[in-house]
């Protein structure tokens, strides 16, 4: 009997999993696939929005403000990667002049720090690769950009830490209450819990459904990108988006924390909720509109593209759903952007609810700093030197476009929870994510990967699933 389940590995379902661990209680996160930030949280712009789209007085507008200016602190006390670029919201047509000062109206009446319409030719200076067509610009300096799946892992690493279960390849069929507690029919087996907690992203309205009487529909909106290579990172400095229209935010281009650079996201409703294939059409769109932003982009650059889902709540105020729906059944979900900003403060409210309802008290010992794997590349010479001297293993390198050693891999698959997947090792350390997309490097990595879980290669799958990698051996082994 747990006390608490958390139906959802991604970002959602890890914050509020690292805030009910500094509690006592029995702690588990079920998830359908083989690791956390596997759906809507590893396929994302890796934005911290500053929080001036949402509408005021909503949750979007709340959580987003109030998990903008936690992220900073996080981000150095769970060691992930976070920077601080601020944004711009461009205005392409003089005509448009009027929605931007709204925009501008909205974020100051969300409390959004420091937000400035910059005109002209200060525009240009902040952004020379900008159109000529952009007149004017809502400047909001506290935007920054992460990694998600480095603030993902951290908050599950986190969480771990302080005694939080992890249930892995458990996929959540059914929930019925029994008594005073739930039982929770899993892929894996029947599963019992005082409480749960709903963070399914895309399925988040199934399970809704089986325990309440209001029913929700959540409709998946695919977002596809383009990833572009590091020597295209510094084309702008800023994340650069245009006025929001009714499906989002719209296309963005932007640095990322590794050096990249990003465009996309496109935004097409759908009904499959498993299907993140991009598409030729949602492609050239994503850099026809991107293109209206900065104009020439290096389209040769282009070292991968992929799409994700976002889980769009159909009718209602649009936006995000997080309350007690039912007794001790507490959800949220609905949460598509500024859903990654807004995590950390989504984590201590649904977990501020959850504790006090169960009436579980505050650990003593709750340890709140988690190191991150060492990345050799980082390192001054001396301090790689060092290390090196320590454990060889950091000066083997495997993946030559990242520069990541075989140290750092198996770091990455020791941990708890740790990688169990190629993708798993590539969300952690970055393997495989160059330019050369893991061309070189995967072999060795999957001898890594087979050799610390002791399982042969045939086994070993690329995220997880029926996604195997080989389908058996060139030669019989002979007796």
């Amino acid at each position: 009997m747990y006390d608490v389940l958390v139906i959802g590995g991604g970002v959602i379902g890890c914050a509020i999993a690292r805030e009910l661990s500094r509690r006592s209680g029995r702690i588990c996160v079920v998830e359908r696939n083989e690791d956390v930030c596997t759906g809507t949280s590893k396929a994302n712009s890796a934005i911290v929005h500053a929080g001036f789209d949402a509408e005021p007085g909503t949750r979007k507008a709340r959580f987003n403000v109030e998990g903008s200016r936690m992220m900073e602190a996080l981000s150095h006390e769970l060691d992930f990667p976070y920077r601080r670029c601020g944004a711009l919201v461009l205005c392409l047509d003089p005509a448009d002049r009027e929605k931007l000062q709204a925009l501008y109206q909205r974020g100051l009446a969300n409390g959004v720090e420091g937000l400035e319409l910059v005109e002209g030719e200060a525009l240009h200076r902040m952004e020379p690769a900008l159109s000529k067509q952009a007149v004017a610009a809502l400047y909001a300096p506290t935007s920054a950009i992460l990694c998600p799946f480095g603030l993902t892992i951290a908050l599950a690493e986190n969480a771990a830490a302080n005694g939080t279960e992890f249930r892995f390849d458990t996929q959540v069929q059914h929930i019925r209450r029994e008594g005073d507690h739930f039982v929770v029919e899993t892929s894996c087996g029947p599963m019992e819990s005082r409480a749960v907690v709903n963070a399914a992203g895309v399925w988040g309205d199934v399970l809704h459904n089986q325990l309440c009487g209001d029913p929700l529909r959540i409709t998946p909106r695919r977002g596809e990108y383009c990833l572009l290579d590091r020597k295209d990172g510094g084309l702008v400095s800023h994340t650069v988006f245009q006025l929001p229209g009714a499906m989002g935010k719209g296309v963005l281009v932007t640095p990322t924390v590794h050096g990249n650079l990003l465009l996309g996201p496109t935004a097409t409703d759908q009904q499959d909720r498993d299907d993140t294939a991009t598409t030729q059409t949602g492609l050239d769109h994503a850099i026809a509109t991107a293109g209206r932003s900065v104009p020439n982009l290096p389209m040769r650059d282009v070292i991968t593209s992929f799409a994700g889902l976002r889980a769009h709540l159909e009718g209602g105020s649009d936006d995000f759903y997080i309350r007690e729906s039912s007794e001790n059944f507490f959800e949220a979900i609905g949460i598509e952007s500024p859903g990654l900003s807004s995590a950390p403060a989504i984590g201590v409210y649904v977990a501020g609810l959850v504790a006090e309802k169960l009436g579980l008290a505050e650990k003593p010992d709750f340890i709140a700093q988690r190191r991150d794997i060492v990345h050799v590349r980082e390192l001054p010479l001396p301090e790689r030197q060092a290390l090196v001297e320590r454990d060889p293993a950091y000066g083997n390198i495997l993946c030559r476009c990242e520069q990541i050693s075989e140290g750092e891999i198996r770091d990455a698959i020791r941990r708890s929870p740790g990688a169990r997947s190629l993708d798993g090792v590539k969300r952690r350390v970055r393997a495989g994510m160059g330019r050369c997309q893991g061309g070189f490097c995967a072999p060795r990595v999957m001898e890594l990967l087979s050799e610390e879980l002791g399982v042969p290669q045939t086994q070993l799958t690329k995220s997880g699933g029926g996604s195997l990698l080989l389908t058996g051996e060139t030669k019989e082994v002979q007796a």
